[in-house]
């Protein structure tokens, strides 16, 4: 994701709206509830919060910082919409508390923890020579409309080697301006997004020498490659933060692994470090996915374009990555193996191109592979053990995509089938609730003993989602209502995977090879992937990414034997213009506002 900033004379100054309507239903008891609970920004970093109210037909809400509605500027703003964005400067005390609140009943209520911290190393100008995982760019990569100047950078990622050579890579859109360069074009560090827009007092590291065009048939990855400059990069291929040790409970900079990198799978936990969020970890929610993904022609201008990918990976959690991230490398948390190259994402997930793929896209006219330049063993990513350190792992699926349907077919179906399922010493009990690989679909809960020998379950009922809650010799027999149901697998809204074997992935890839086309025609489905299932932990899943807020289809629970799974986000973007209006990048507080020359 490429970073842009706009100088421009106007300020616009947003006021706080809150809506109300409505009124309590039934006597229901209020409860407010927010997601996530917990987290930490860095300075001018956003990030969109969701909430959840119960027992009203009122559902608006208010939102505050430190009690104050709204927020203030040195402990950070907060909008209607449930947007916080952290203050310019850490504040004293570092950490601030949001606040939800029911307008239905004032007394009602959720809070959440933010802890501020400084910006990460990544976005400063360095002196030669250079370490990796740091904000950089193509030198031309502005534009100028009118009274306004956009200026866009990267992640200077990582480090490979070719035929004796050393290069920078990157992203085409980081370092080739979206097939818009020259080779040979300087690339500098820091980028020009972190230098006010101005090309003068960034030092040239590297001149573009190679890149996988995005408008070509055929290309599977946003990648590019630039020779570096004699002894203006650190040629050991040190990245910040990647360290297996810490000073001073920060860790140490370190190159990855060397070598050829290694296959990312479901559930594999992973790190990044790159220029806006610094060193996140979470783990690899999807492999295998076609998906289509937007971009620009220009930095602030230009058509946008969409490139479709083939065996994408996503990774889980929307503060895994930004704009202004693009370029960094993957690497898994326990070994510090290359796994991706991060290019875009979503609220919800980044997106990233297999290393496989980006390294033979980067070999040369007779097929010589660059390798990754790093450390002669393995080593853990020791940032994702510390405290405030590691980006969410999981993300609460936003309240709009929330559309709770009725649980009335669920207890049809499992009033049908009750009998039959009981029967089973496997299953104890059998409910009603929310499915979570579909969420707001009502599912079948089918209870189970762990105890007992296994065996297998249906998918589906009477064309309704089945949910396996392990149960355990305490958990209540026979037929459970929906207040019983709900204290034994209370609905889940955070996203979570599991591992997966071989043979399950094996068996989810024949289904995926023999519907992805048909899938992927649909206008509301940008990617169609492999995961686990939330409903049957330990089993497959098809993964449907769908847009949010356009129309789609019914989803079927289960595809040729396979369970489906559902993830809504806002559509996955790379380049300027490639994350929604909340993640806009952070920029430093010493930075004036001013015009850009008249035409």
């Amino acid at each position: 994701m490429r970073c842009a900033i706009f100088l421009t004379f106007d300020l616009t100054v947003a006021a706080f709206l809150a809506s109300c309507g409505g009124g309590v239903g039934g006597g229901q008891q209020i409860t407010v509830t927010i997601a996530p609970t917990s987290i930490i920004l860095t300075v001018n970093q956003s990030i969109p919060f969701t909430d959840t109210v119960a027992g009203t037909t009122n559902t608006a809400v208010q939102w505050q910082v430190n009690g104050v509605v709204g927020g203030t500027a040195a402990t950070g703003t907060i909008n209607a919409s449930g947007v916080y964005t952290a203050p310019a400067q850490v504040p004293s005390p570092a950490k601030v508390t949001v606040t939800v609140v029911s307008l239905a009943d004032a007394t009602k209520s959720a809070p959440a923890a933010v802890t501020i911290a400084a910006r990460p190393p990544n976005e400063a100008a360095q002196n030669f020579p250079i370490i990796l995982g740091t904000t950089g760019g193509n030198a031309n990569d502005s534009s100028t409309q009118q009274n306004l100047i956009s200026c866009c950078g990267g992640t200077l990622g990582s480090l490979v080697q070719r035929n004796g050579l050393f290069y920078i890579l990157s992203n085409n859109h980081v370092l080739a301006r979206s097939d818009s360069a020259t080779l040979g074009d300087n690339i500098i560090q820091p980028g020009l997004v972190d230098n006010n827009c101005n090309p003068s007092g960034t030092s040239i590291v590297a001149h573009l020498s190679q890149f996988a065009r995005l408008e070509t048939t055929g290309t599977n990855v946003d990648a590019a490659i630039a020779l570096i400059n004699p002894g203006a990069v650190d040629t050991n291929g040190t990245i910040f933060l990647l360290g297996s040790t810490a000073t001073g409970n920060v860790p140490d900079p370190a190159p990855p692994h060397k070598g050829m990198g290694a296959a990312a799978n479901v559930g594999l936990s992973v790190a990044k470090s790159g220029r806006t969020t610094g060193l996140t970890c979470s783990t690899v929610g999807a492999i295998a996915i076609s998906t289509r993904v937007q971009y620009q022609t220009g930095c602030g201008t230009g058509t946008m374009f969409t490139v479709t990918y083939q065996n994408q990976i996503s990774v889980s959690g929307g503060t895994f990555s930004s704009q202004g991230d693009s370029g960094s490398l993957i690497v898994s948390q326990g070994s510090a193996d290359p796994v991706a190259l991060l290019y875009g994402g979503s609220d919800t997930d980044s997106v990233g191109n297999p290393i496989q793929d980006v390294l033979a896209a980067m070999a040369d006219s007779v097929g010589n592979k660059p390798v990754f330049v790093g450390s002669a063993s393995a080593h853990p990513v020791i940032a994702c053990t510390l405290p405030g350190f590691s980006a969410a792992t999981t993300t609460a699926q936003s309240s709009l995509a929330l559309q709770r349907q009725s649980l009335a077919p669920a207890a049809a179906a499992r009033d049908i089938h009750a009998n039959q399922l009981l029967a089973n010493p496997y299953v104890r009990a059998v409910g009603v609730g929310r499915s979570i690989d579909h969420q707001g679909e009502p599912a079948v809960l089918l209870v189970v003993d762990p105890s007992q020998l296994r065996t297998e379950l249906p998918a589906m009922l009477e064309g309704i989602r089945t949910r396996i809650v392990p149960g355990g010799t305490e958990a209540p027999r026979g037929v459970l209502d929906e207040a019983q149901s709900a204290r034994l697998a209370p609905s889940g809204e955070i996203f979570s995977v599991n591992s997966l074997t071989a043979e399950q992935v094996t068996q989810a890839r024949a289904v995926h090879v023999a519907h992805v086309d048909e899938w992927m025609k649909k206008p509301e489905v940008q990617g169609f992937g492999i995961t686990s299932s939330a409903d049957a932990p330990g089993e497959a899943a098809l993964m449907i990414f769908l847009i949010r807020g356009v129309a789609h289809d019914p989803i079927p629970p289960v595809i040729d034997g396979v369970r489906t799974r559902v993830r809504e986000s806002s559509p996955f973007r790379a380049g300027f213009g490639d994350a929604p209006k909340q993640r806009a990048c952070s920029m430093p507080s010493t930075r004036k506002t001013q015009p850009g020359p008249r035409p």
